[in-house]
């Protein structure tokens, strides 16, 4: 690569930050903000600085590798494919297509070449058994969005740029740089919220970075925040406060969830959440009366017993108060490619409960198991039993619960292959080890993050550096996994024209995709003096065909519908080429009704499914509080999930996988600060060190996801050297929230003792 300076956009975290790379005699000289990038404006977190460290890293995979009675060992591409190819075939010949198991991980959404390549091999793989980290994540997010609006991926974004009230709960976006609200230099926002006269509320079981910045602060019991919020929805009907403003004329059945809401009232609450009744009804006021509010909610609320249910009136509390639709509030976004209507034209509009896994009898969501059944799968006997396993870039045994039983599971699969460039806790237990690229290596358009911007944003990143012969991207990988399994269930060949198709997609690889995405989007080519001819038959077609048409959805998408008339055109992968910083889009828009996907064009305020999970609420407000400790998860800016706890320079300093217990508890427990603790919970428990802190309120404690790097086996020196412990270890994949599937990360009880070693040779 040539000496200079080179644009990117930062994969490593939701905040798609800009970065400035400098370039000298072929190697990275510096990585700093980029103050042109529209979006983030100079900001960048510690993550990005370490794409270098990612890049260079000598414990990176470069060549397949395949275990042996003498270790691993490396192997050719061509071997390694047909030998992956076989097993996953012969597994399927033997025990039916769903004895085949894949995982996805979250760094899969942050690759286009990977999002594209995804499909054709799972079709080629056939198999029902399929997991990703949505589970432990976003899915309640997701299934509001399906019930509420019509498609599971159109979520309502924060306009932090313009909003005069923010409150956050369970979600710390100072660490995160926002999670399904991309944000990035969150911190510079909030000062200009402040400057401009407007307040940032944070509810939260920990007082968290963000939480330091509020201008107020509530502390609540973690799972209790569907009551907190159905007591505010109880206040808005009872003072009658509710106001839809811009959504009004689409919302229906809010009658359904006033008497849903009846027995909800802040008095009720208030013990269970530890939250006065006068300050649930202080905050509701405050969200109802100021015009440009936003209220917002992430993983504290959605991985949690009722994280359905939570986020599910997080969104209607936004809607009953006027905040949807309106600038300042909540909007959906217009990104460049625009896949909520490319999936709505599919007929991918997103679907829940058609099927349910073969042990625990766990609801599907979008074709997926939950991640929490992986292992039941897997141990259970029987026909539909995992045998064979795939992995694409994730770490399910440090991010999914149970992480140890896990590993059991893995380990007695008859075969296993992972495509990732880290030998790492789970792909340890792989037979095959396929590694791709790394992420300057390849080009870059975020597709996934965009959707969920807080300003319209389009950027194209050329690879910086060139991968050089034998290597494979992770879109070679998987397309001639699938070119090979489609052949071998084709009886050894494909038709001449089927053929050809493959050889033509793994000739022109994603980038051409993404331009063809990109030009016929609501931002593209613009027709020039064509558009006179044009115009009246696109108008045609919108009047005329039915709105579910094929042919009316792409002229809905197509830069000559009128809708789009505003916008900004001419775009496609050669503008975005011209302009490396980015392009500026314009800030989110009102967009409904032609946003609704559902089949009345109607918000659904009380889908029924919500409705019936109500019972299990009112069981918890009548049951009295527990008196045990509860565990809830945190994050840092220096860390994202397990796959950046090799890079030096983000995991030096001072130990941050610590247990932080509050001052009350450490010393009813007999813990100071110099001790470690032993945590259990269950038969299951690990050793942490003590931080006592008034940051987490009495009766919680928390530990940092993304840890437990002492398994044995695994070829990451830094990560081993800095192991600390897997909060997962603890967690009980039994426990999820019924109405979704989601795991329960945050609210397990737990006990805390102070750790002994000798009591320890003793027991052993």
């Amino acid at each position: 690569m040539e000496n200079g300076t080179h644009y990117r956009t930062c994969h490593l975290c939701e905040a798609m930050c800009g970065v400035a790379i400098e370039m000298k005699d072929g190697r990275i000289a510096s990585i700093k903000g980029d103050e042109n990038d529209p979006l983030s404006r100079g900001h960048i977190c510690p993550k990005a600085v370490a794409l270098q460290d990612l890049h260079e890293d000598p414990d990176r995979l470069k060549k397949p590798i395949r275990k042996t009675g003498t270790g691993w060992q490396e192997m050719e591409w061509a071997e390694a494919f047909d030998l992956v190819a076989e097993k996953l075939h012969q597994t399927r010949q033997d025990h039916g297509r769903n004895s085949i198991g894949v995982y996805l991980g979250n760094p899969n959404v942050h690759n286009h070449g990977s999002l594209v390549a995804t499909m054709p091999l799972l079709r080629a793989i056939g198999t029902q058994n399929r997991f990703s980290a949505t589970s432990n994540d976003q899915l309640p997010h997701m299934l509001a969005s399906l019930e509420m609006f019509g498609h599971q991926v159109l979520f309502p974004i924060p306009d932090i740029d313009h909003t005069d009230l923010f409150i956050c709960i369970g979600a710390n976006p100072i660490a995160s740089n926002g999670s399904l609200m991309t944000v990035p230099d969150f911190r510079g926002r909030l000062k200009a919220l402040k400057q401009r006269g407007g307040k940032m509320v944070v509810v939260d079981p920990r007082r968290t970075e963000t939480a330091k910045l509020a201008d107020e602060f509530h502390f609540v019991r973690p799972g209790s925040d569907a009551l907190l919020m159905m007591a505010m929805v109880h206040t808005l009907f009872e003072e009658e406060l509710v106001d839809p403003g811009p959504a009004e004329r689409l919302v229906k059945d809010a009658d359904l969830l006033r008497l849903a809401a009846l027995s909800f009232t802040p008095e009720a609450v208030s013990a269970h959440t530890g939250i006065s009744a006068e300050d649930i009804r202080a905050l509701t006021r405050q969200l109802a009366t100021t015009r440009k509010a936003a209220l917002y909610t992430r993983m504290g609320t959605s991985t949690q017993t009722f994280g359905g249910v939570a986020t599910w009136l997080a969104y209607c509390l936004n809607i009953l108060t006027g905040k949807l639709d309106l600038p300042g509030g909540v909007l959906f976004s217009q990104p460049a490619i625009d896949l909520v209507e490319l999936g709505a034209m599919a007929g991918q509009k997103g679907h829940f409960g058609n099927r349910h896994s073969r042990v625990k009898g766990l609801p599907e969501f979008g074709g997926e198991y939950p991640a929490s059944t992986m292992a039941d799968e897997m141990l259970t006997p029987g026909d539909g039993q995992i045998r064979a396993f795939v992995t694409v870039a994730g770490n399910p045994v440090l991010s999914s619960p149970n992480g140890r039983r896990l590993e059991e599971a893995l380990g007695g699969l008859d075969f296993m292959v992972s495509v990732d460039y880290y030998l790492n806790e789970t792909t340890r237990h792989a037979d095959i080890i396929l590694p791709p690229t790394a992420a300057l290596e390849r080009s870059h358009y975020d597709l996934i993050f965009s959707m969920f911007a807080v300003r319209n944003f389009a950027k194209y990143s050329e690879a910086l550096f060139d991968a050089g012969p034998g290597v494979r991207h992770d879109w070679q990988i998987l397309l001639e996994l699938a070119h090979r399994l489609e052949k071998l269930r084709k009886g050894g060949q494909l038709p001449l024209r089927a053929e050809l198709g493959w050889r033509a997609f793994k000739q022109i690889g994603p980038d051409p995709i993404l331009d063809l995405l990109l030009r016929s989007g609501p931002y593209g080519a613009d027709a020039g003096r064509a558009r006179g001819l044009l115009q009246p038959a696109v108008d045609l077609v919108m009047d005329i065909l039915p709105k579910r048409h094929p042919l009316r959805g792409l002229a809905k998408l197509s830069p000559l519908n009128r809708h789009w008339q505003e916008l900004p055109k001419g775009l496609s992968l050669s503008a975005l080429k011209d302009n490396p910083n980015g392009v500026d889009l314009g800030p989110l828009q009102p967009s409904l009704p032609e946003r609704l996907f559902t089949r009345d064009g109607k918000i659904n305020l009380a889908p029924r499914r919500y409705l019936d999970d109500l019972g299990r609420l009112h069981e918890a407000l009548a049951a009295p509080a527990g008196d045990s400790l509860q565990l809830i998860g945190r994050r840092h800016v220096r860390s994202n999930n397990s796959w950046m706890h090799n890079s030096q320079r983000l995991v030096k300093g001072k130990d941050r996988c610590t247990l932080m217990i509050h001052p009350k508890d450490a010393s009813r427990l007999g813990l100071q600060a110099a001790d470690s603790a032993e945590i259990s919970s269950e038969s299951r428990q690990i050793v942490l060190p003590v931080e006592i802190t008034e940051d987490v309120m009495p009766g919680v404690v928390s530990i940092p996801h993304g840890w437990g790097h002492d398994r044995e086996g695994t070829g990451q020196s830094v990560a081993a050297a800095h192991a600390g412990a897997s909060i997962n270890d603890l967690l009980s994949d039994g426990r999820i929230d019924p109405l979704s599937g989601t795991s329960v990360l945050n609210g397990q009880p737990v006990a805390v003792k102070v750790w002994r070693p000798e009591r320890q040779r003793k027991r052993a």
